[in-house]
């Protein structure tokens, strides 16, 4: 008797996926981009476009997207503030590779820069200097419980990613290192807007009172649309630790040290 095999997600059937309005090509084992994250877009628009003290920036922000994937947060990002410039960082060669190609696609290659970058490495931040310092991180990091990780779908289990999706004990393994970098790399002020599970927030309001050294505070928190606190927006307030200087456009490095 054979076994049927697990569904493959019809986003990776169909090769492609529509997210903001944009077709982005998808692939295994890269992430698919979920509803809630169009939801994380649109409240990071309606801070930069109706609230310009969020975004000081001369010309158009400067954004660090952490975790990539298939670049859905850049692109639309890019696509709807067309003064915008965007640095993408992931740690998965395919990530990197399907960003790179739907930024080509979209015609979008020329205001972003993708980096490959494990932000859990000591120093990872020091890869970015060159590009200066960021008025925006938006990140959607892995943030499920690894008690959790059973209960995903089969399909999900079978095609996406784990890195993408196990957030570690509490989900807060890839976050604590996303809100470390924020502090290394965001202007004063600066904003780094998240996407977290619904237990997240009181979790990284303590943490983040534990580590004044961070100079950053939690300032927002979102509902999804199920009604769930699932969106966060920290703002930095502070001495910088990180980039002195912006430096954009510059060479992006063929291969970064490390």
């Amino acid at each position: 008797m054979s076994l049927e095999p697990k569904q493959m997600p019809v986003q990776y059937i169909l090769g492609e996926w529509d997210f903001q309005g944009l077709s982005l090509k998808m692939a295994p084992p890269v992430f698919i981009p979920r509803p809630e994250t169009e939801e994380l877009v649109d409240w990071v628009l309606e801070e930069v476009t109706q609230k310009p003290h969020v975004v000081e920036a001369q010309g158009g922000p400067l954004v660090l997207d952490v975790g990539c994937g298939s670049g859905a947060i850049s692109l639309s990002l890019l696509s709807r503030l067309p003064q915008s410039r965007v640095l993408a960082v992931d740690k998965g060669e395919a990530a990197i590779s399907l960003t790179r190609e739907n930024a080509q696609r979209l015609q979008l290659q020329d205001r972003i820069r993708i980096v490959p970058l494990d932000v859990t490495l000591e120093g990872s931040w020091t890869h970015l200097l060159p590009w200066g310092p960021v008025d925006l991180v938006v990140s959607n990091p892995p943030y499920i419980f690894r008690q959790d990780m059973e209960q995903l779908a089969p399909e999900i289990q079978s095609y996406e990613d784990p890195a993408a999706l196990d957030g570690g004990e509490k989900g807060m393994d890839i976050i604590i290192h996303v809100l470390a970098l924020a502090s290394r790399l965001l202007k004063d002020p600066g904003s780094l807007f998240l996407e977290v599970d619904p237990r997240h927030p009181e979790l990284i309001g303590n943490w983040l009172q534990s580590r004044p050294d961070l100079s950053l505070d939690l300032v927002a928190v979102r509902r999804d649309f199920c009604g769930r606190p699932r969106f966060l927006h920290v703002r930095r307030s502070g001495p910088q630790a990180g980039c002195p200087v912006a430096a954009w456009p510059g060479p992006q490095p063929a291969r970064l040290p490390g």
